[in-house]
């Protein structure tokens, strides 16, 4: 895990936030997360999951904000998307749900939307303030009617490895979470293709590589056993990463 660290955002200097100290020790993560339901209930008991993240003031905001993991899915499905401005674009949400959605990009975009500027903190260690605008995650699970038997929400994207669609998964906790949203613009203007556009997971209390990008799908489900190699998302099964990555 990358240690604490000073950043310098502006000429001044930000202590990177992070999780309790024991959390913070990677021989203790390793042993304090095994296991589902183990994993769940030391989160609760070690942090205040509702606590919120830093918020920023405009002249904070970085002059650059890298792009971070894909840059452009590159799909003949994703470039249609993108040379009609997303116009055909659908975010299905489903799963343990009773009114499946199918939302176009308007009406997400009609959604009551929550703006912050908050720091990305990537596990490769480097770091960035930005804006971010969008609906909550939590609005559209309560409007699908989310199942009590939900216990995660998965996220379904655009990019592809290995001919697979890349996939995340947070806990409900942070679907709920009120800084949890669905980014549709990035600094006051539409999302890019390389901050992905259309719309882009911000979890602001985890490192960014659990921020999702190119959002297709969100499924409600009750565990995590089904989805990839079971351990909740790409990273998480190919490299080893922490499926919970709090800061």
């Amino acid at each position: 895990m990358i240690a604490r660290r000073n950043l310098l955002v502006g000429g001044a200097g930000l202590l990177l936030a992070g999780c309790d100290r024991v959390v913070q020790i990677p021989a203790a993560r390793s042993i304090l997360f095994k296991g589902e339901d183990m994993q769940r209930g030391l989160q609760r008991a070690l942090m205040d999951r509702g606590a919120l993240a830093p918020e920023f003031r405009p002249d904070q905001m970085s002059p650059i904000f890298r792009a971070n993991g894909t840059h452009d899915p590159g799909t003949p499905a994703y470039a249609a998307m993108v040379a009609n401005q997303f116009a055909d674009y659908r975010l299905q949400v489903r799963g343990l749900v009773d009114r499946p959605l199918s939302l176009s990009l308007a009406q997400l975009a009609a959604m009551p939307a929550r703006s912050q500027i908050t720091r990305h903190d990537c596990v490769e260690g480097w770091s960035a303030i930005g804006q971010w605008q969008g609906p909550l995650l939590g609005t559209l699970l309560k409007a699908a009617a989310m199942r009590r038997s939900a216990r995660y929400v998965v996220f379904t994207c655009a990019d592809l490895f290995n001919g697979t669609p890349y996939y995340e998964s947070i806990d409900t906790v942070d679907a709920f979470h009120p800084q949890t949203i669905l980014a549709l613009k990035m600094n006051g203007t539409r999302l890019g293709v390389a901050h992905g556009a259309p719309v882009r997971l911000r979890v602001e209390r985890q490192l960014g590589y659990k921020h999702a990008k190119y959002v297709m799908a969100i499924d409600a489900v009750a565990s995590l056993d089904g989805i990839g190699k079971g351990k909740g998302g790409y990273w998480e099964d190919n490299v080893d990463y922490d499926w919970y990555a709090g800061i």
